[in-house]
């Protein structure tokens, strides 16, 4: 099945903690296109995999709505959204959900089982996935012989099972190297393509999330912004320039005050100390200058 249209309108969720209040998400707005992949980034505990989980039909929200497709997800029951999870979403977790006790091919027909698929139908799909995720040799391994990659296509394999037009992929390269990580991307990117799925993507790393059709920056339960991944590169230069000249303002700033040591100490004449005090102050004015026309306050 082609992916589906995802929306996300005024969303709330409040955790209570006891007597405390955590509000994870105030209000959020998401729009994701039929077949799009879309990354979403942002700090530890900005609302990323809270998100997630209520699009997932894993958590319920305190407000708002979600709809994927035309289904309303945020009215569902606790049984509408067991069906939901086994028919319209797959999950791809950081943490590895595989059994342990099962091998790799027995792992990928589990979901087809739950939902009640023929035999034939399960053996057949086992095989399709497999090959799409370029494992098939690797059928009878259970997880424990496989790499963490290895086993992360598995799971995105298992993910497909249903064929669920959604998938939605928390940290799926967290765990990884960075070999493995691009492998796990670049398969991710072959299921987007290849078979249309909407996919979308939580990740820390910069390099995942510019693969992306579009990278969403989520702060304070929001989404604050949008880029495309080439905008997403400029800013990251952008970030890294404007580190560099606060880094070389704090170098003149320590040597402005070593100068001031030194000539209390008598170690140069006025003339010297008063010629390169200028010449520091002038270095240091001209990258608060650039600072400035770069929008930053100093």
């Amino acid at each position: 099945m082609k992916g589906l249209d995802v929306k996300v309108r005024d969303l709330i969720k409040v955790y209570r903690l006891g007597k405390v209040e955590v509000q994870a998400l105030r209000g959020l707005n998401m729009d994701v296109k039929a077949g799009e992949l879309v990354s979403i980034i942002g700090p530890s505990g900005s609302g990323k995999t809270t998100l997630l989980n209520i699009i997932g039909g894993l958590d319920q929200a305190t407000g708002g709505l979600v709809h994927v497709g035309n289904t309303e997800v945020t009215t569902f029951s606790t049984t509408q959204l067991v069906e939901y999870r086994r028919k319209t979403v797959g999950h791809i977790f950081q943490t590895l959900n595989l059994i342990p006790t099962l091998t790799a091919a027995e792992n990928v027909e589990l979901p087809m089982i739950a939902l009640g698929a023929s035999r034939k139908r399960r053996t057949e799909r086992v095989k399709e996935l497999l090959k799409i995720v370029g494992l098939t040799d690797r059928a009878h391994h259970k997880p424990e012989e496989l790499s963490g990659g290895e086993q992360q296509r598995i799971a995105m394999a298992a993910a497909l099972a249903n064929d669920a037009p959604v998938l939605l992929a928390d940290e799926p390269t967290g765990e990884l190297d960075t070999v493995n990580s691009k492998i796990v991307v670049d398969y991710l990117v072959k299921v987007n393509k290849e078979l249309g799925k909407t996919i979308i993507m939580v990740t820390h790393d910069s390099s995942v999330a510019r693969v992306a059709d579009r990278i969403l920056r989520i702060e304070d339960g929001v989404i604050k912004m949008a880029l495309t991944p080439t905008e997403a590169i400029a800013e990251e230069k952008a970030v890294s320039y404007i580190d560099q000249i606060r880094a070389r303002i704090s170098e003149i700033d320590s040597q402005l005050l070593q100068l001031d040591e030194d000539f209390k100490a008598e170690k140069m004449s006025g003339d010297e100390y008063v010629q390169k005090r200028q010449s520091l102050k002038q270095i240091r004015d001209s990258l608060r200058e650039e600072l400035h026309r770069m929008g930053i306050v100093t």
